[in-house]
């Protein structure tokens, strides 16, 4: 299985923001220059082989990341599209045991949604983490 905690793991050793400020669940107070990993809600069957769930090779996982940065949208965009073009560049990937086929980033681009009620601007990248089924 591929637990949010894992993943919150790996988004920090990306080294883009510090350990510290990488985050997941509600977080109240956001630190600047930080990173939230959350849960992605979807909508869909669910993807089982023919066979059952013991012939099912693989599990997806959706994942939101929020990037709460700072007060500067320049920096903040940089931040943002640091963040994704280390992830469309993962070539192999396992994060704790868990061995990750493909990540599929959902947004052709790290998305923009303004900012916080501080004046933090964010952006927001979706993606799907395929990993391998134990």
């Amino acid at each position: 299985m591929l637990t949010l905690k894992d993943i919150r793991q790996y988004i920090s050793g990306l080294e883009i923001a510090a350990d510290c400020n990488v985050y997941i669940g509600k977080l109240d107070n956001k630190k600047q220059k930080s990173i939230g990993v959350y849960n992605r809600k979807t909508d869909g069957p669910v993807q089982i082989a023919l066979g059952g769930l013991g012939r099912t090779s693989y599990g997806t996982r959706p994942i939101s990341l929020l990037v709460h940065w700072n007060k500067s949208v320049s920096e903040t965009e940089e931040a943002a599209y640091e963040l994704y073009e280390k992830l469309l560049n993962e070539s192999s990937l396992m994060i704790g045991d868990t061995e990750v086929r493909f990540l599929i980033l959902q947004v052709p681009q790290p998305v923009d949604v303004g900012t916080d009620d501080d004046g933090v601007y964010e952006y927001v990248i979706w993606l799907d983490f395929i990993y391998q089924r134990k």
